[in-house]
């Protein structure tokens, strides 16, 4: 890390408690892994969550009753730590008394805070963690915005079945609480749409050698490969698969062939498909906020990048925890909690429902995810939607290779 981001991080940690106390001022209080194997997808999802206060604030704040509240946050680093994650959300809560949270990016840090959101009694708004365990604990105050993990390979099952319906599939992925739940629903899905379960192996997370795990894909004679976990892993997995030569027909890795950095791999990445929580050209229709055209050109023009669902999450994640304060006309963390779950909207990142019955509340359950897949247009590699068929932007490339 450069001396510039450890003067910044210090900064964020170093922050007073007394910055977050202004009458006027509404205080979302989170972590950030600035540091870590997380970083690059957290680094995304605090992006969405920056440029949201950034509008609501140059607008004059969001409008609760005949006041209006300016937003400000209290970060800190958890370093993707869950052990930090515990110490620094009581710390958010206690000391820096932030009225909301926003949760940590992964499944894993997400459920260690929501032990002290609720165990607090505050309201947590969940981008990152798509674990649907964490829901089905009796929790009254988590609101997850992204769809539940155990759709996130549905629709690669679902498209490859239309191209292969007795494929081959290796089952590769990192040992982390949210891959282990997606693979968990994924091998009986993958099973009903008939197909031969001929691998099937997790790895450490913070794994930088693929070889021999690719050389028993290469062994079992697999056609597909579905899997991966976060950025690095994944990223590093499509690499040696293709510097390996596996040969393979199809892949479908778990969040990092949905961040722009992906096509930095040039060949390695074409043909590689990611189930999506939002992608700019599937086009929906929304009650509030901006168009998923206007939200991308917005973001580009802030961060000079270009947004993936991870920032889309966390701007999603912010409107709608605007919206339900809002409606409530209250900063009242029970009239809030109301509001969402009596909230059934569609925002540029799609359609916001959560379950109300106790034993999922908070579960996100009108979201829909869509597939992805690298393909060379024009000769660029750029990312298409190609499942469902319905919202297609390009047929699927089978066999990648």
């Amino acid at each position: 890390m450069n001396r510039l981001c450890l003067m910044a991080a210090a900064a964020v940690i170093a922050a007073p408690a007394a910055s977050f106390a202004a009458d006027n001022t509404l205080t979302i209080g989170m972590t950030q892994s600035r540091t870590g194997a997380l970083n690059v997808d957290s680094l995304a999802q605090q992006r969405g969550f920056d440029m949201w206060r950034d509008e609501v604030n140059a607008a004059g704040g969001i409008k609760v009753g005949d006041k209006r509240y300016k937003v400000q946050f209290a970060l800190y680093d958890d370093q993707s730590q869950g052990s930090r994650v515990q110490q620094l959300y009581t710390r958010l809560i206690v000391q820096d008394k932030a009225q909301f949270l926003f949760s940590p990016y992964s499944s894993g840090l997400t459920a260690t805070a929501a032990v002290i959101s609720e165990q607090y009694g505050k309201l947590m708004i969940i981008t990152g963690g798509a674990e649907p365990k964490t829901y089905e604990l009796g929790n009254k105050y988590l609101f997850q915005i992204i769809t539940p993990a155990d759709h996130y390979l549905t629709g690669a099952v679902e498209a490859l079945a239309t191209k292969d319906p007795h494929a081959k599939v290796a089952l590769v992925y990192s040992d982390d609480p949210f891959s282990k739940a997606v693979v968990q629903a994924t091998r009986d899905q993958a099973k009903e749409a008939g197909f031969a379960d001929v691998l099937d192996e997790a790895y450490p997370p913070s794994t930088t050698d693929f070889g021999p795990l690719v050389n028993k894909v290469i062994s079992s004679g697999a056609d597909a490969l579905l899997g991966g976990g976060h950025y690095a892993d994944g990223a590093t997995l499509a690499r040696q698969l293709y510097d390996q030569k596996a040969n393979l027909k199809w892949v479908t890795l778990l969040v990092a062939p949905g961040d722009a950095k992906f096509a930095t791999l040039g060949q390695a990445a074409l043909g590689i498909s990611v189930g999506s929580q939002w992608e700019e050209k599937a086009t929906f229709k929304p009650q509030i906020g901006p168009t998923g055209a206007e939200f991308a050109k917005a973001f580009k023009a802030k961060f000079n990048e270009e947004a993936d669902y991870h920032s889309a999450s966390g701007y999603a994640g912010g409107l709608i925890l605007q919206h339900a304060i809002e409606q409530a006309g209250s900063l009242d963390t029970d009239k809030v909690a109301a509001a969402l779950n009596a909230m059934d909207i569609t925002t540029f990142f799609g359609q916001c429902k959560f379950a109300t019955d106790a034993k999922h509340h908070g579960l996100q359950v009108a979201h829909q995810m869509v597939l992805a897949q690298w393909q060379m247009k024009n000769g660029k590699l750029e990312r298409e939607v190609i499942w469902p068929k319905a919202a297609a932007t390009a047929d699927i490339l089978y066999p990648i290779r």
